[in-house]
């Protein structure tokens, strides 16, 4: 991973994959500002919205870092890479590339309890002037598959759910979680929430292997979706942020 800065956008990123960043943080100057939809939209009218509220806080599209979406249920290896070749495109015709690699952080997980007609935006994260004294983040998604050979072969205990499996499913996503920290330059001291995304029991593992390792951090808890990561056969993500502004739309 290495952190490349993005002076349009006024925050750095960490490369990552090609529909996504690793991780986003704010330049000096600036902080990130976490914007949560009450009722989620089809994602092309989601990005309507950000364009109006980037414009009404008047700041530019490129000041967008990261992105959260739902879909409708999880997909194939094959409709995740077709669902990203539609939705970088969107991004391009944003202009939010730079020099062709993918800036935005983002999240994207499928609700199990609602149903969503279509990939919907859930949340989002801009830059804005602001002097807070601390860094600003935001760390992409992380589901239990070694992200670079993205195949059923490289899900961590590929179709088990047992305690067993689960922990170290979630020992592998928080190693991916330290590591993105660290890339991004902060760690967990400086982190505000905690998302886990999973249809599966965290009882067994979560005190160990989520809260311990985060230390102070973990006075603020964690978060909790009853989801599913977006590719079939995976079982835990996780994403995790470093904010002092969050809004709520709707």
């Amino acid at each position: 991973m290495t952190l490349i800065d993005n002076p349009r956008g006024n925050y750095r990123f960490l490369t990552g994959i090609a529909p996504y960043s690793s991780g986003v943080i704010a330049n000096a100057g600036h902080e990130i500002v976490h914007v949560v939809l009450h009722e989620p939209l089809a994602y092309r009218a989601g990005f309507d919205l950000v364009a109006d509220h980037l414009k009404s806080e008047g700041q530019p599209r490129t000041a967008l870092c990261a992105i959260e979406l739902r879909l409708p249920a999880p997909v194939s290896f094959a409709g995740f890479a077709e669902f990203n070749a539609e939705y970088q495109a969107l991004l391009d015709d944003w202009d939010l590339l730079i020099g062709g690699i993918n800036p935005v952080a983002r999240t994207n997980v499928a609700p199990e309890v609602v149903r969503l007609p279509a990939p919907s935006l859930y949340a989002f994260s801009y830059t804005r002037p602001a002097d807070i004294g601390r860094p600003t983040f935001v760390v992409a998604g992380a589901g239990d598959i070694v992200e670079q050979n993205l195949s059923t072969h490289a899900i961590v205990r590929e179709g088990k759910t047992s305690a067993d499996a689960m922990r170290e499913k979630a020992i592998h996503v928080m190693s991916v979680m330290s590591a993105r920290l660290a890339g991004l330059g902060v760690d967990w001291a400086g982190v505000t929430a905690v998302d886990i995304y999973t249809a599966q029991t965290l009882d067994t593992y979560i005190r160990e292997v989520v809260l311990a390792p985060m230390k102070q951090s973990s006075v603020h808890g964690v978060h909790w979706h009853y989801v599913r990561p977006p590719i079939e056969g995976l079982e835990f993500e996780m994403d995790v942020r470093g904010v002092a502004t969050e809004r709520h739309l709707g």
